[in-house]
């Protein structure tokens, strides 16, 4: 079987790491895989292609800008990528994010219609049924017709149009008689969303992102690690995203929780932070994004407790990474979170930042015990996630 992979990212991010997994295990099995990459730096690697001109992007995010569209520019970039499918002729086509700024979207869906290519798109947000949103939030206009986008300067940000409407409506329209399509999601939350929305009628199947349990996420020795960092008998909290500092992933409120607990006994670690030297706080240890899988599984295992403070969450590798690392989690109960935590950690309605500075001070009453059996976590190992995808190519999965 041969798949083509698409996504904006390869080997780095969470889709990018996702869809690299996805290819070698397919090419390890026997079966025949290529990855069609937008963004990032070029990888030399056999049947990997990244199709998406830089210049040609950093247009497309200018245009979005300017002219409140987003997914309608890229047209030489969609080219190459349409040429190099003609070339592979792949019997799966497996898109996983499309935003971006790279592809022209409805240049693409036309070109899978017309060659009725078996697809399976994972949607890792919910870009692809709102007018422009990734994650839609409190807002329910994408249930009819968006309009009026209270989200319009929200990546991907317009600085004066809303054509959420017109965006919506075409969506909609791209995705009828596409019928040899599969639509998956990575959690039953985000796989009801899609439900309620117009795509009602698809096919839609939920396979969990999948990490690796074996080799890179489980329980290690971090006394090295501790003595690095000068950390002793300190309560010791991490935070992880790719963007913590964003407004969906809570950074500010880690900082804010830090402030309240800075005569405590509490060392605090952010990973993700684009500009580490300029939080300057006693009790914080502020770092960028650790590519380096082996590493930050070290941070996992150190720390006594992992805050999840996003304001959605389609899924939560980080939740996963860190109980498969014995580590409990803290946070917010939002979108698919209590999906991926379920009985290791405590959530709370969004926002509770005082209750969640009380947890954290009866922390040494053992409110968050260390989870001594990470079995939970193997529901969302690699190969499970290989397993389930490789049915939904072969049209098995249930």
């Amino acid at each position: 079987m041969k798949v083509l992979l698409i996504d904006v990212n390869c080997k780095h991010s969470s889709t990018g790491k996702i869809v690299y997994d996805l290819y070698t295990e397919m090419n390890n099995s026997g079966n025949e895989a290529a990855i069609c990459y937008g963004r990032g730096p070029l990888i030399k690697e056999h049947n990997i292609f990244k199709f998406g001109l830089d210049m040609e992007t950093l247009f497309h995010a200018g245009m979005t800008r300017l002219t409140g569209l987003t997914g309608y520019f890229s047209i030489i970039s969609t080219l190459r990528l349409i040429n190099y499918i003609e070339r592979f002729g792949p019997d799966v086509v497996h898109i996983h994010e499309l935003h971006a700024y790279f592809v022209n979207i409805g240049r693409l869906m036309s070109y899978l219609k017309k060659k009725n290519i078996k697809t399976v798109w994972t949607f890792h947000c919910e870009f692809m049924y709102t007018g422009k949103c990734g994650h839609a939030h409190d807002c329910e206009k994408w249930k009819k017709e968006c309009h009026k986008c209270p989200q319009l300067r929200v990546y991907p940000k317009s600085l004066i149009f809303d054509f959420t409407h017109f965006m919506h409506l075409k969506k909609k329209h791209y995705f009828e008689g596409f019928n040899n399509l599969t639509i998956v999601t990575p959690s039953e939350w985000l796989a009801n969303r899609v439900r309620l929305s117009f795509l009602n009628n698809k096919s839609v199947k939920v396979v969990y992102n999948g990490i690796d349990c074996d080799k890179v996420f489980y329980p290690r020795d971090t006394t090295q690690l501790k003595e690095n960092l000068g950390i002793t008998d300190q309560v010791v909290v991490l935070s992880v995203a790719s963007s913590l500092m964003s407004q969906d992933k809570g950074g500010d409120l880690v900082i804010e929780i830090a402030k309240r607990l800075s005569n405590k006994n509490f060392r605090f670690i952010m990973i993700g932070v684009d500009k580490p030297d300029q939080i300057n706080f006693e009790n914080i240890i502020a770092l960028s994004v650790i590519k380096d899988q082996m590493k930050l599984a070290e941070y996992y295992s150190l720390s006594d407790v992992t805050l999840l403070l996003s304001k959605k969450e389609t899924f939560s590798l980080v939740a996963a990474e860190s109980i498969a690392c014995g580590t409990p989690i803290l946070g917010f109960e939002s979108g698919a979170s209590k999906e991926v935590i379920g009985n290791n950690g405590i959530l709370i309605e969004y926002g509770g930042i005082d209750e969640i500075v009380e947890i954290l001070l009866d922390y040494q009453h053992s409110n968050l015990p260390r989870i001594s059996n990470t079995s939970d976590a193997q529901k969302f190992t690699r190969n499970e996630m290989f397993n389930r995808y490789l049915s939904v190519y072969e049209g098995e999965l249930k």
